[in-house]
């Protein structure tokens, strides 16, 4: 077992565009559910409309990556917008119904085989890339030391990724220190009592919902940019990532969703090269190499649990933050 080579796998994950893309998801689903009590279960659909609204804008349409990337957010506007207004009057439970069954509809639409020649079906899309690395302003070659080192286009990926992060945690920052931050909370602790005093519950949660939306289609394009779309990622295991790593961070906090994100994708790739390796070598003789990967699977529902009972607030959370905890 290549132990040096395990950590190096492991520490290669941490600026790879799928622990960014998950950076953004859980900084949206923290506006949704930290800051506004939104029980948003329909995370990979924000992530599936921003993705493909940006490469079908590039494959279709041959518009340029910037545009294409302006046309995914929007959509992710729009299906929020659609997602809202019939449902924002639910709470609990039947909100997190409506979104989950939202995002598998959507799913099913990009993976019918009606419309193969702008989805791609089950096969997804590919080499809608070509522009984007084309204005790479970075010279060919790789950069970098020890685990971190990248190509030049993987790293005008996580340049991008980079600087949508910085401007994400931001707009949460600044939008929570204002007046509107403050109805927000407001809102998630007793919409009632916020109701009473004349502000419009509907209107600002529609608003939040659009604010976290947008952030979560960020993720998806940014994941675009660095892989194949394709419609089987999307799936509701991968809602069930973005809120443990939001849980594991702090779900009412500003750097709880970057933190949480890095450290489950950390731990995730630990486990995927750790398992496999330990079946290899005999010690873990019940399990073969397949098995061990879907044993990964297993330990971060178990985690998701433990964390929810013992510490729902959170690395950096606090409990006064969270109702659900009271």
């Amino acid at each position: 077992m290549d132990v040096l080579q395990i950590l190096s796998n492991t520490l290669a994950q941490i600026l790879q565009p799928a622990t960014l893309g998950y950076v953004l998801a859980a900084i949206g689903l923290s506006m949704h559910f930290g800051f506004t009590g939104l029980l948003n279960m329909g995370v990979a659909g924000f992530m599936a409309i921003g993705a493909y609204g940006f490469a079908i804008s590039i494959d279709t349409f041959g518009v340029p990556w910037p545009l294409a990337a302006l046309i995914g957010i929007i959509a992710s506007i729009i299906f929020a917008l659609i997602l809202g207004i019939p449902t924002l009057r639910l709470r609990g439970d039947y909100l997190a119904i409506v979104t989950i069954a939202a995002a598998e509809v959507l799913r099913l639409l990009f993976l019918t085989s009606a419309w193969r020649e702008v989805t791609g079906s089950s096969d997804g899309l590919s080499g809608f890339q070509r522009g984007f690395r084309e204005s790479n302003p970075l010279p060919p070659g790789k950069y970098g030391f020890g685990p971190w080192t990248y190509s030049s286009d993987q790293w005008w990926v996580i340049i991008i990724g980079l600087i949508l992060i910085a401007i994400a945690v931001t707009l949460v920052w600044l939008a929570m220190r204002s007046p509107w931050g403050r109805v927000i909370r407001g809102i998630r602790e007793d919409e009632d009592a916020v109701r009473s005093l004349g502000k419009n519950v509907f209107s600002f949660k529609m608003q939040a919902l659009v604010i976290g939306g947008v952030i979560i289609a960020a993720g998806g394009i940014v994941t675009a940019m660095g892989t194949n779309v394709n419609p089987n990622v999307y799936v509701t295991s991968q809602t069930f990532y973005v809120w443990t790593a939001l849980l594991l961070g702090g779900a009412a906090t500003i750097f709880g969703p970057v933190l949480g994100a890095v450290l489950f994708w950390v731990v995730r790739a630990l486990l995927s090269n750790l398992l496999p390796a330990l079946s290899k070598i005999g010690w873990l003789p019940f399990l073969d190499a397949q098995q061990s990967q879907m044993l990964v699977f297993v330990l971060v529902g178990v985690a998701l649990m433990l964390l929810v009972v013992f510490r729902p607030q959170g690395i950096l959370g606090s409990k006064k933050e969270l109702t659900f905890v009271r």
